[in-house]
């Protein structure tokens, strides 16, 4: 009789931690706002379209802001709190001082507390206008279960601490990924978003000018890519300033550049030639590289696992008045 009760109350406690488990990302749907603010999501379509029709560019950058938000304590708009006296917040870690599109969301935000006060939060406009923003430059689509709530810690040690960097190697870049849920196919198909976008020379200046502390490049990096760098764009170890290509020639086209870019050792991080160092991420490169139907549906399938990282929902977190600023 005690048995049967033992194994009741256990069955009971395994079920109940599967719905604690499963809780963030079940809460999250498609419509959220379809009754609560039903013009919600064509006001961001249609922010988008008209801006980055005009500024293709911003496309890159609010999906790099979708990326860091999501990295670091989930897609909870985190990344877009400014700091205060007591706090310095996400934006200010090195890592995210060259993040674009604040305004942007915050813009967005105004007209929405406009329609609908209180109502839709930062986070999911984050993520909503990252995919827009893509797809206005004519990359792929996926859906964007909304839902999300704004989250009210904003740490710069914590984005140091868990924001893949471009410096790392593969197995530290697996190990975040694996982290927040995600796994090496993610890895290689989201690495993939550096197809658009650019990188500054601050952050390669190590990597080809004096890699190992001898004055030498890393050996990882095609040569002729190196001396073409050097001698065209990042002129000297010092610049701070300069940006440069992550896919040269298309960096507002979503297409497959990247990669064969990478196959010629000529991705511009360290974590991205990263990829190069095992057979199972050489082979989803090349299966990526098959068709650009398969790399945008695999991209939408992989963006979407993203979107839902550590996400806060139901009375979890809040919804911001602004942005920038917690309650």
């Amino acid at each position: 009789m005690k048995m049967g009760r033992s194994h009741s109350y256990l069955k009971v406690w395994i079920l109940c931690l599967a719905a604690l488990i499963g809780a963030t990302s079940a809460d999250l749907e498609l419509g959220f706002y379809a009754k609560s603010c039903p013009k919600a999501e064509q006001i961001i379509f249609n922010y988008i379209n008209e801006h980055i029709t005009k500024v293709p560019s911003m496309a890159a950058a609010l999906l790099r802001l979708h990326f860091h938000d999501c990295f670091v304590k989930g897609c909870d708009g985190s990344v877009l709190v400014a700091s205060t006296k007591n706090n310095q917040a996400e934006k200010e870690a090195p890592p995210n001082l060259t993040l674009r599109g604040f305004d942007v969301i915050e813009e967005i935000k105004s007209i929405l507390e406009k329609e609908c006060p209180g109502v839709v939060s930062c986070a999911d406009i984050v993520a909503l206008a990252a995919r827009d923003s893509v797809g206005v430059i004519r990359g792929p689509h996926w859906n964007v279960p909304t839902g999300r709530r704004d989250g009210l810690v904003s740490s710069a040690a914590l984005t140091l601490q868990l924001l893949p960097a471009p410096f790392q190697d593969l197995n530290t870049l697996i190990a975040h990924f694996r982290r927040v849920g995600l796994d090496v196919n993610d890895l290689v198909i989201l690495s993939g978003a550096h197809t658009i976008g650019v990188g500054h020379c601050s952050t390669i200046a190590t990597r080809i000018y004096n890699f190992t502390g001898k004055g030498d490049a890393d050996p990882s990096m095609d040569s002729n890519y190196v001396q073409n760098l050097k001698t065209k764009k990042c002129k000297s170890i010092g610049d701070q300033t300069t940006l440069i290509e992550m896919d040269p020639g298309s960096r507002d086209s979503f297409d497959l550049g990247y990669y064969k870019q990478v196959l010629k050792r000529r991705g511009l991080f360290q974590s991205d030639s990263a990829l190069l160092n095992s057979v199972a991420t050489r082979n989803i490169i090349n299966h990526e590289l098959s068709s650009i139907e398969t790399f945008y549906r695999e991209f939408g399938i992989s963006m979407e696992k993203m979107g839902r990282i550590g996400v806060l929902t139901g009375k979890q977190g809040e919804i911001r008045k602004i942005c920038s600023k917690i309650n």
